[in-house]
């Protein structure tokens, strides 16, 4: 197999467990759950999302009707020799991905205006689905490693990046940060989520960060900022699917980058449904 072909189904095979496939932490997360609810609604919403990813995961299908737009962080290396051509391989691999996941056909064909108001139509292959743009962050050693994350539209519509005027108070910042998540959390539908926070300098960075912070994310790996924006979220007892109950959040993962002399913080907040963060990790070299 030559190092193209290796690449793209090295690329396909991780946008098809993104999209099908809970990670163990996850996995552990919903468990921890079940055994804590007291409620029979919600204790039943957690046993039948964790029973449809065990099912995902066994059939290689998609946990979601909503099977997700792909994003992609790419880690390269010191000594990791990328070019176009590389490029080119994931790009390929995402199309087979989609195809064989399968991918929920939700591209627009068309121009500029045609794709803002949907007169050009669906594209029916589930490869007209375009990943988001590339973000690439520089790692050590001989390191080539692309993260999958399928993001759906759900928590797309619930998502904020703002400036946050901070007052010289971390409580000023994480204060608002609960309060857009409460609000985000009541008004999703499809929890428990996933909160993913990025904070940064500017609504490019922010929005970097919080992708980041679902890279580097673990459910059984909690600051104590995170934390404690997971437990004020959860006692707004919205819980899962709102039907009230313990768990409306099941995690945090905040990631907050470098910092301006200024009055603002800019945030960028996404709640993630309860299939996602969709995300997968695989060494190219």
């Amino acid at each position: 197999m030559t190092d193209h072909k290796r690449t793209v189904e090295l690329v396909k095979r991780a946008l098809i467990d993104a999209g099908s496939t809970f990670r163990p932490d996850r996995k552990e997360a919903y468990r921890k759950a079940i055994a804590k609810e007291s409620s029979d609604r919600a204790r039943w919403v957690l046993e039948t999302i964790l029973a449809n990813a065990e099912a995902a995961e066994k059939q290689k299908s998609p946990l979601c009707d909503d099977s997700g737009i792909p994003h992609l962080l790419l880690e390269i290396g010191d000594d990791a020799p990328v070019t176009g051509r590389t490029l080119d391989a994931i790009e390929e691999g995402i199309r087979e991905g989609l195809r064989a996941l399968p991918g929920r056909p939700m591209g627009l064909r068309g121009d500029d205006r045609a794709r803002i108001d949907q007169s050009g139509g669906p594209d029916p292959d589930p490869a007209g689905v375009a990943p988001a743009p590339l973000l690439v962050r520089r790692a050590s050693g001989q390191v080539l490693r692309l993260h999958v994350l399928m993001f759906g539209g759900g928590p797309a519509i619930r998502a904020k990046t703002l400036r946050v005027f901070h007052r010289h108070s971390v409580e000023a910042v994480t204060g608002e940060i609960v309060s857009w998540a409460c609000q985000a959390v009541k008004e999703l539908g499809c929890t428990p989520c996933t909160l993913a926070v990025g904070i940064g300098r500017s609504h490019f960075e922010a929005s970097s960060m919080m992708l980041e912070a679902l890279v580097e994310g673990r459910c059984d790996e909690q600051s104590a900022l995170e934390k404690e924006i997971t437990d004020r979220v959860n006692a707004s007892d919205v819980g899962p699917l709102g039907l009230h109950g313990k768990t409306s959040v099941l995690a945090t993962f905040l990631k907050v980058g470098p910092q301006r002399a200024s009055g603002v913080r800019i945030v960028c907040l996404r709640p993630c449904c309860c299939f996602e963060p969709r995300i997968a990790s695989v060494d190219l070299i």
